[in-house]
């Protein structure tokens, strides 16, 4: 696989989420690059990509190697491992990186606590210094977030030196994922754009509306002030006819909106309203 010219960061936060960022002039490079396993660990594989890295790194990072031996037994049976970059994080906050003495230059990377950031084929190794720097210095935010200002700040400091195409972020979480039924917290992909980083934040800003789970303090009660927006909102969307009070029919009349505007994490009953789906449907009504 010659996913050629990459960069990418994969990384653990102190909560335990492990994630996986990446940018490349590759068509959908986050069908190749990232591999991730909630409680184990996560891989970038890349730079003529050998692809059974994701499954066998996590594999023997389940069975407990340590990163460097983990490499080890990657490098066995690979004629063609000095072509090959790879990024490593585990589950404990170890952290690998390698770049074959074949790969493409400007090619290298950093780690750091909790993180390892790589790419080849780059502008110059300034691209990997704004990936380790802008993570290190954002830790006071989600992981997802963090990796995301990676990557643009890669980007902008030159990049993939061919250009620019795709671009793709996954975090996993123990039951992190739709539901609760999954560990994919978030898995989006930039399969092919002029600008696919800018792109892929704003898909993350749609993802955070719809998927994260309100915290109490978001949560709205149902006093007369509420009750009023959330019957105007039925008014003007059309689920319900003007004038109706707030009872069981209006009360199914606003879930029934709530599923149609796919924002069944934000409220999933009417204990009380999520502030930002509430605003999100006054704006959007």
């Amino acid at each position: 696989m010659k996913c050629v010219s990459t960069f990418s960061i994969v990384a653990l936060a102190p909560n335990g989420d492990l994630g996986v960022a990446v940018a490349s002039k590759f068509l959908a490079v986050g069908s190749v690059v990232p591999w991730l396993e909630a409680g184990v660990g996560a891989v970038a594989t890349q730079s003529f990509a050998n692809t059974t890295f994701g499954p066998r790194g996590l594999e023997l990072m389940r069975d407990g190697l340590t990163l460097p031996a983990v490499a080890a037994q990657l490098e066995s049976g690979d004629d063609e491992f000095q072509q090959r970059q790879f990024g490593l994080v585990n589950a404990h906050g170890e952290a690998f990186t390698f770049s074959g003495s074949a790969c493409n230059p400007w090619a290298g990377g950093r780690t750091g606590p909790g993180f390892a950031a790589q790419g080849n084929l780059l502008a110059g190794p300034q691209v990997v210094d704004a990936l380790a720097d802008t993570f290190a210095s954002t830790e006071s935010q989600p992981l997802a977030e963090r990796l995301l200002a990676a990557l643009l700040a890669a980007d902008r400091a030159g990049g993939d030196r061919r250009g620019r195409q795709s671009a793709a972020i996954a975090v996993v979480r123990k039951g992190g994922g739709y539901g609760g039924f999954n560990d994919r917290l978030l898995d989006l992909r930039v399969d092919d754009h002029a600008d696919p980083v800018p792109e892929l934040e704003r898909l993350h800003r749609i993802h955070n509306l719809f998927f994260t789970r309100p915290d109490a303090k978001d949560l709205l009660a149902l006093d007369d002030a509420v009750i009023a927006r959330l019957l105007g909102v039925l008014d003007r969307s059309g689920a319900a006819a003007a004038g109706r009070a707030w009872g069981d029919e209006t009360r199914a009349a606003f879930l029934s909106l709530v599923g149609r505007e796919n924002l069944e994490e934000r409220i999933p009953n009417l204990d009380g309203v999520d502030r930002v789906a509430l605003e999100y449907l006054e704006e959007r009504f």
